[in-house]
């Protein structure tokens, strides 16, 4: 397989390197009065700002040009045709069928899967109509007051990151608590809020085989007995699975299981009946407003040319960070407190994706691949790790997430945070020049020879580079948008790179090994075969946990 360094357009970006990288943001700026209206893309209730890049107008052209070599628009039209782009789970990737609002057409091994997904939709629907309007009743007879989602992954951290973000869109009457860590400790903490005969627990596993998920089920189920009985199972318990066996073997009435299909991905799949929380919580009508949103951004992707693809250029601009500079990891700061859960969302979505040593065909990739994400809050933030990004040594690109319009009515404060995210990016490009810094001293009357020792220190170097992403306002369309945006770059780098976005092996090892190791802990088997360093880890547990005749109780508290 052909490695994108040895594509012409990575030549020539060698070569823009090698000429730009001591120029400073500040020259271009001052050369370019239009520069800031050119690299602006607006895309429904989305407009990002990604001028304050160390890019220009030759440096974007290579890139697009190294993405249509790398053969981008043809993998597009492949994924959203249907085509089995997961080559090594032989699935599609339909993540797009989900929220495919003109229902065209879209076949997966020759069927066209709108009908199954619209119904699924409506199922959705239906079930979440009766629990917000006080329909569906708990075996008391009492409305629902709280839903328990437990799940793992993309089944948890898509709805869990929704919710918090629309809490504003919420059913004033519903609380909605996520599960998905199998430490006894965070389960006890939901238990102790909620109420058995008030409470829905939705069980969020493909395979109802997942050992955290089903853990945590099963000792759900257990605790619901100690008030409810076998048959009251059904009303506070539904599943999202495919495995109707065992969803009946659980007591959950088959009706309630919601169906999703093995080309959705986790982390890809808040759209499907995974965000079943969402819908819940937020009502049907807004769950398709999310849908929308995403759809827009979907038709955006698949229709504009690459050189004014916002997924796409943002990719591409990655790409550049990553490859070029050594930037190994990228920040996602939004300021609005209730997007505090988005960066763990895109951590997992670009880093389960893009985490990758190996090329389509197996070969080993002979570039950096998948950048380390990470962030929080921004207005937080710049009380924390900020420092690192304007005065470390790494280069390391960051998304400044805010909206326009206002979300509480507290006078002053949302003023505040905006001043503080358009501060921010104009210090990361700016930086501060040491005769500025000298300037500013010698302003505030301190001594010359104090003044020399500070400078180093009050210096930034700036040519940061941010990308401003504003939305109108936080509201289910934008979010869509937002969400299936980020997606879309992380596919555009996959395929720059040549490696598979949308299996995760690498999950799979820990798992493996947790089994046995889980056999050893509980004394089922005889220790096995692991280094010195295991096995001692092994032995300090048993001798912990386990009794002198070696028994050992797995659960214990």
């Amino acid at each position: 397989m052909t490695h994108p360094s040895d594509f012409p357009a990575w030549k020539a970006l060698e070569q823009d390197y090698a000429n730009t990288q001591n120029i400073h943001m500040r020259q271009w700026f001052e050369e370019d009065p239009s520069r800031a209206e050119r690299y602006w893309i607006e895309v429904g209730g989305i407009r990002v700002d990604y001028s304050k890049n160390r890019i220009n107008d030759n440096i974007l052209n290579n890139l697009v040009a190294l993405a249509k070599q790398a053969k981008l628009p043809e993998r597009m039209k492949q994924m959203f045709h249907g085509d089995k782009i997961n080559q090594t789970e032989n699935r599609a990737v339909l993540h797009v069928a989900l929220r495919n609002r003109t229902n065209s057409p879209i076949e997966v091994d020759g069927e066209d899967v709108m009908p199954k997904v619209n119904a699924v939709l409506r199922k959705m629907g239906d079930f979440s109509h009766a629990v917000r309007s006080g329909e569906w009743l708990g075996y008391t007879n009492q409305v629902i007051t709280d839903v328990v989602n437990i799940g793992i992954g993309g089944s948890d951290l898509g709805p869990l990151m929704m919710c918090t973000a629309l809490k504003s869109f919420g059913h004033p009457r519903l609380k909605m608590h996520f599960v998905s860590n199998v430490d006894g400790s965070q389960l006890r903490d939901v238990l102790e809020k909620v109420h058995p005969e008030t409470t829905l627990f939705i069980i969020a596993s493909k395979t109802f085989t997942t050992q955290e998920t089903i853990t945590n089920a099963n000792t759900a189920r257990q605790w619901f007995l100690q008030e409810g009985s076998e048959a009251d199972i059904a009303k506070h318990f539904v599943a999202v699975s495919t495995n109707k066996k065992a969803v009946a073997e659980f007591g959950i009435d088959t009706e309630h299981m919601f169906e999703f299909w093995d080309w959705v991905g986790g982390r890809y799949s808040l759209w499907s009946a995974i965000g079943l929380p969402i819908m819940l919580y937020l009502g049907e009508e807004n769950f398709i407003e999310m849908l929308n949103g995403a759809h827009l951004m979907d038709n955006h992707f698949i229709n504009a040319p690459l050189e004014h693809n916002l997924p796409a250029l943002l990719g591409l601009i990655g790409i550049w960070y990553i490859n070029f500079y050594g930037g190994g990891s990228h920040v996602i700061a939004p300021y609005d407190q209730h997007l505090h859960r988005l960066p763990k969302f895109i951590q997992q979505l670009d880093m389960e994706s893009n985490g990758k040593q190996v090329q389509m065909d197996g070969s080993h990739v002979a570039t950096e691949t998948g950048p380390i994400i990470w962030g929080e809050t921004g207005i937080n933030g710049q009380h924390a790790f900020f420092q690192l990004l304007h005065q470390g040594t790494h280069v390391t690109p960051i998304d400044l997430i805010a909206s326009l319009a206002k979300r509480s009515n507290l006078p002053g404060h949302h003023e505040i945070l905006l001043s503080n995210v358009f501060a921010q990016a104009e210090a990361f490009m700016r930086g501060k020049t040491p005769e500025e810094a000298h300037a500013e001293l010698q302003a505030q009357g301190l001594p010359e020879q104090e003044i020399e020792a500070l400078v180093p220190h009050k210096t930034f170097s700036g040519n940061r580079p941010t990308n401003m992403i504003l939305l109108d306002k936080i509201n289910p369309r934008n979010m869509g948008s937002l969400i299936a945006m980020y997606e879309h770059k992380v596919f555009v780098q996959g395929v720059i790179w040549g490696v598979n976005s949308f299996d995760q092996w690498g999950v799979e090892l820990g798992k493996q090994l947790a089994k046995t190791i889980l056999a050893e802990l509980n004394g089922t088997i005889d220790p096995q075969k692991h280094d010195a360093s295991t096995s001692r880890l092994i032995r300090l547990y048993r001798q912990a946990n386990c009794a002198e005749d070696g028994t050992c109780e797995l659960f214990r508290d």
